[in-house]
């Protein structure tokens, strides 16, 4: 009689199967995993556009009109700087005819690193 063999294990074919399928897998998830990291270190710069925002509205509140100047609403040479952003990527653009104001922050090492806030509140790309 013949003697039936059972053997464990896998195939070749069924390795490279499995390989292919992690490949693709890995494929489709590090974009998005690169883009979920740029979407988090712009929360640094959200956050510091409306503190900003907010001394404005002070600044606004106490001398009648905008100022372009991060000293003149009280930030120090490095109280805005953070792991992403200095106090340097920030800037402020002040429109006297219309007197509004809008804040700009920019870093071009992070894919879509600029934001902007205006004195409404709304955030820009």
């Amino acid at each position: 009689m013949r003697k039936l063999m059972n053997e464990a294990g896998f195939t070749l074919v069924e390795l490279m199967i499995v390989i292919v399928i992690v490949g693709i897998l890995a494929a489709v998830a590090v974009p998005i995993y690169q883009g979920n990291i740029a979407k988090a270190k712009m929360t640094e710069c959200d956050s510091a556009l409306g503190t900003i925002r907010t001394a404005e509205r002070v600044y606004f509140a106490e001398n009648s009109h905008y100022t372009k100047s991060l000293t003149n609403l009280g930030f120090t040479a490095t109280e805005l700087d953070g792991k992403y952003f200095n106090q340097s990527d920030y800037t402020i653009s002040y429109n006297d005819s219309t007197a509004d104001f809008k804040i700009t922050c920019e870093n071009t090492e992070i894919p879509g690193g600029t934001r902007t806030l205006d004195h409404t509140g709304t955030f820009g790309p």
